[in-house]
């Protein structure tokens, strides 16, 4: 029953005075460093591409970061977790969803919470290479796709792959989907609109057969993935991605060791992203559920590297050594 009682987490800056300026602060001032990535296009069967960013310190061990929704690699909470991870001697990759690396793909489909082909793509060339042990760490949509993928996978999942962590997963699409309607979160919902109508936008460039008349006039999400979601990634509806995509449904079927922490007070999940039953009926999946962190927070006072970053090294260090 891998339910962790009693979070690390313990103390959050005293600046930051509730969940959302635990959530808004890192995302908008933390600085850190950019690490020297060297990036690799991935050439996809299907014609399209990833970019790729590494950090080789020539290692045996290679941790596999997914970043959140209209995230890329450069997000501070994957260079945080890059370089905490570099600095105790891993190679890092730190992948970028189709559309998000700075440069459009060249296919009509883009990326969601449920696609997990292309995170399995990047997994294959990692265990490929002479490494002896795979991580997978996740963040947000990161999260969600990273703990879908262990599921649909299950004992399947390369023998090099240890396990992984995940921080402020939207376990339940739908559910987090409603959350973000939420008046007191509004700020969030238009933030998150406001970046994917203008990825639409610069897809319907290249496919001027995408029909985008009104596209701004959108104010919700499940219209949003009505309109494009569903319909760009043979979806029958937005109904059916949600209940397509949503990780929750796989999370009896994970069978490697994988840490799920999500905060208490995290204005973007609902009570059906903390699945404290299903964690208490699979020996593999761990449930941490602090009081506060915000969504992609777990600020430290004085440290530069945030809870979650030194939580995820801590546990998968666990893994390896037993």
């Amino acid at each position: 029953m891998p339910i962790i009682e009693k979070s690390g987490y313990k103390k959050k800056p005293f600046y930051l005075i509730n969940e959302h300026f635990e959530t808004i602060y890192p995302s908008a001032f933390r600085k850190v460093p950019q690490p020297e990535y060297v990036r690799e296009r991935l050439e996809v069967p299907d014609g399209d591409f990833i970019d790729v960013d590494w950090i080789r310190n020539h290692a045996t061990k290679c941790v596999i970061l997914s970043h959140g929704l209209e995230g890329n690699s450069h997000r501070p909470y994957i260079t945080g977790m890059a370089r905490l991870f570099a600095d105790h001697g891993w190679d890092v990759l730190a992948w970028n969803y189709r559309s998000c690396s700075g440069e459009i793909n060249r296919l009509k489909r883009l990326y969601h919470h449920g696609v997990t082909d292309d995170l399995g793509f990047v997994v294959d060339q990692v265990t490929q290479k002479n490494y002896e042990t795979v991580a997978m760490i996740g963040v947000s949509m990161g999260g969600s796709t990273t703990l879908k993928y262990l599921g649909e996978l299950g004992e399947a999942v390369n023998e090099k792959v240890v396990g992984g962590a995940v921080f402020s997963v939207p376990c339940n699409l739908h559910d987090s989907a409603e959350q973000l309607m939420l008046k007191k979160n509004k700020i969030y919902k238009k933030r998150f609109l406001k970046k994917l109508i203008s990825k639409v936008k610069l897809k319907a460039a290249q496919f001027p057969e995408i029909n985008i008349q009104n596209i701004d006039a959108i104010e919700t999400f499940e219209e949003f993935d009505e309109r494009f979601t569903a319909p760009l990634h043979g979806f029958k509806n937005a109904r059916d991605f949600y209940v397509t995509s949503t990780s929750d449904q796989f999370y009896d079927r994970i069978k490697r060791p994988v840490l799920l922490v999500n905060a208490l007070n995290d204005p973007m999940l609902g009570e059906k992203c903390y699945p404290y039953e299903l964690a208490s009926r699979n020996q593999y999946l761990f449930l941490e559920t602090p009081q506060k962190g915000g969504h992609v927070g777990f600020m430290v006072p004085g440290d530069v590297h945030t809870y979650s970053e030194r939580r995820a090294l801590q546990f998968i260090e666990a893994i390896i050594e037993k």
